[in-house]
């Protein structure tokens, strides 16, 4: 078994795709980076480096992009959460993204609902970024878009083949003839997408750093879980941890973990291989493994934990 050296990567390693999405032209959304940083993810071009192969029933991704950079409105079947590591992003739901959205700030986690499109940008003065946790191995097959989404990118040279392919006529690529385009949502399919008014998506499915900072000050707080902060059942489960709730005895992981710091620097020792993490870094802890995760200076100190459960992914459960 490989060490925990082997399963980190570095904020400062990570290998962008900009290429990554059927939108990679369309003015706006054409400076966009997509990581994958643990799985497959959703991406739909052959030029995304994947840094983590291990299927471990989740993905974890990240988006970067400059100011005033979106990414287009689109739809997942299985769970879309993210954390902003860096800067400020608006959120923004809704078949063209006007029946709802709220601001993020660094910390700040959403677990976006299934089934309604959604999009984001960077709103921030500065390069920002977003981590995110994919529901499933596959990520639910890919991402479903907005119909005027495709439309736009077609008129800037990329076609979405019904294969989840992207092929880009300024390269000279040409659909295969065995292969059609993404067929375009109908109106009556589009009626399965609902627009979700603002109070039912934050109330229940936004979780804000500082609130969390206090829950977890003596203990780990369950974030999204089904007796989460966020009551779901994604396929995983997400703690925060502060100084006042680290690991600081060795715990035996029994399912694949994650361990992502939000502030400060961890200690993350495992079956006595140690390492330091800070923002934007990412840890694969292996079922078997004992570790210990710890501020390992003085100062503001949070960490994100995502475990893998046996719940299936799928639509984001309602307590039913």
């Amino acid at each position: 078994m490989s060490n925990i050296q082997d399963r980190i990567v570095r904020y400062g390693e990570l290998k962008p795709c900009k290429t990554a999405f059927i939108d990679a032209h369309t003015p706006g959304s054409d400076q966009k980076e997509n990581f994958t940083i643990i799985g497959g993810g959703v991406s739909e071009s052959p030029d995304q480096h994947v840094h983590i192969t291990d299927k471990i029933g989740f993905n974890i991704g990240a988006a970067g992009q400059p100011p005033k950079c979106r990414n287009s409105l689109h739809s997942h079947t299985t769970a879309e959460v993210f954390f902003v590591a860096k800067g400020r992003w608006r959120f923004f739901w809704g078949r063209y993204g006007t029946a709802g959205e709220f601001v993020a700030e660094e910390g700040d986690i959403f677990n976006i609902p299934t089934g309604i499109f959604r999009g984001f940008e960077n709103i921030g003065t500065d390069y920002g970024m977003i981590m995110s946790m994919l529901g499933g191995d596959d990520a639910g097959g890919g991402v479903t878009w907005a119909p005027q989404v495709i439309e736009d990118a077609r008129a800037h040279g990329l076609v979405l083949g019904e294969n989840g392919v992207l092929y880009d006529s300024k390269k000279g690529e040409e659909l295969p003839h065995n292969v059609s385009p993404m067929p375009l949502l109908t109106e009556e399919e589009l009626k399965a997408y609902p627009e979700v008014p603002v109070d039912a998506v934050i109330g229940k499915y936004v979780a804000r750093y500082w609130d969390m900072m206090a829950l977890a000050a003596d203990k780990p707080t369950k974030v999204i879980g089904e007796d989460g902060f966020i009551k779901d059942k994604p396929g995983f489960e997400v703690d925060f941890l502060t100084r006042g709730s680290a690991v600081t005895d060795a715990i035996k992981a029994e399912k694949p973990v994650v361990l992502m710091p939000m502030r400060g620097n961890w200690r993350i020792n495992v079956d006595g291989y140690e390492v330091v993490l800070s923002n934007g870094d990412t840890a694969l802890v292996l079922p078997g493994e004992s570790y210990v995760a710890e501020p390992s200076m003085t100062g503001e100190a949070s960490l994100y934990r995502i475990t893998t459960t046996d719940d299936a992914p799928g639509a984001t459960w309602t307590g039913n």
